[in-house]
């Protein structure tokens, strides 16, 4: 019986799942990574596969993957095109951090003996870096996400809810978030509360869908308000001696719904862009940074940065650190019988 074959690795960063795809039976084409995605979306081929990948009965509506892809010079290890049940976006964190565990363990990027490894990928944000830790025996024990500068599009913007007039910031970590502190709806960031949290994200994000906010400064291809970010204040914790660290959990809601199951690695960028903006959270001083089922990233500025008549008190480039698990190693099918293809979601 004749049909397709796709073939995967899956991790999970912080719970959150990465699907890695480094073989597809056609080109993406585009002169970057950045035009590849527009491509991409633009392709009934190559949406079809996504959603071969991504949807039931093969992914599920909260499954993250995306496409390995030639990087935009040889200044790269690889490119990738990040994927969701919605569609391609424009930054993973959670993914650059399961792409750079992939990279050492696969054995695409060897690791260096000093037991630090920069893995860079082309993402279509821009560059970013996978700074991949091992031990004695070359096994990986975290990665530092070095990303894309970050920075803060607008602070106290009012946004007209079911449940009252609610006041967000809105920040640029690769992609555009709005960011709500959960005590402002009545809302705790807890397992019980994703429903809630959920609808209210989704209503936040379409509220601003069509206004300036959602509008990069200057490329348009980063538009939109990729996803809603529901914050909790914590106590503070131990950072080292003399040292403590901001704490907050975080639930964040992107493409249509999805909530993601880590921190979020470009939104804990937004929030690191936002804290430092604020003054909330000092030169230097670590974010922890929590998910709604618990596991965590530690982000710190490693300096501030000026970007195209952004203001350096409002930019940053942050670094986000976390750890990357294999899952499994899949072989999917397409039987030319089912009725089912390319799949569905139900959310």
């Amino acid at each position: 019986m004749a049909g397709e074959t796709y073939r995967s690795v899956d991790y999970h960063t912080g719970g959150e799942p990465f699907r890695i795809v480094t073989e597809l039976p056609f080109a993406l084409e585009g002169a970057d990574v950045a035009e590849k995605r527009i491509r991409a979306m633009a392709s009934a081929e190559v949406e079809r596969v996504r959603r071969l990948l991504c949807h039931e009965p093969r992914g599920h509506a909260d499954m993250y993957g995306g496409f390995v892809v030639e990087p935009n010079d040889a200044g790269a290890h690889l490119g990738v095109l990040f994927w969701h049940k919605d569609g391609f976006s424009t930054a993973c964190g959670h993914g650059t951090i399961a792409l750079g565990t992939w990279a050492v363990e696969s054995g695409l990027v060897a690791p260096d003996p000093s037991g630090v490894t920069d893995v860079v990928i082309d993402v279509p944000s821009g560059r970013v870096t996978a700074r991949v830790r091992t031990d004695a025996q070359a096994q990986v024990t975290g990665v530092d996400f070095i990303n894309v500068p970050s920075y803060v599009l607008a602070v106290d913007v009012p946004v007209r809810t079911s449940r009252g007039e609610l006041r967000v910031d809105i920040a640029f970590g690769g992609a555009i978030y709005a960011q709500l502190d959960a005590a402002t709806a009545g809302l705790t960031v807890t397992p019980g509360a994703v429903e809630e949290i959920i609808a209210l994200g989704r209503e936040i994000k379409w509220r601003l869908a069509d206004t300036e906010f959602a509008r990069h400064p200057f490329d348009d291809r980063l538009s939109g308000i990729y996803g809603t970010i529901v914050f909790e204040r914590l106590p503070e914790a131990e950072a080292g001696p003399g040292a403590r660290a901001l704490r907050q959990r975080n639930a964040t809601v992107f493409a249509d719904g999805e909530l993601d199951r880590s921190p979020c690695g470009s939104g804990t960028c937004a929030r690191v862009a936002t804290l430092t903006s604020a003054g909330e959270l000092g030169d230097g001083q670590e974010l922890h940074h929590e998910s709604v089922v618990g596991s965590p990233f530690t982000a710190v500025a490693l300096e501030r940065t000026l970007v195209e008549g952004i203001p350096t008190s409002q930019a940053v480039i942050p670094q986000v650190t976390g750890t990357a698990h294999r899952t499994g190693e899949h072989t999917f099918v397409v039987d030319p019988r089912d009725e089912l293809v390319p799949g569905f979601v139900l959310r």
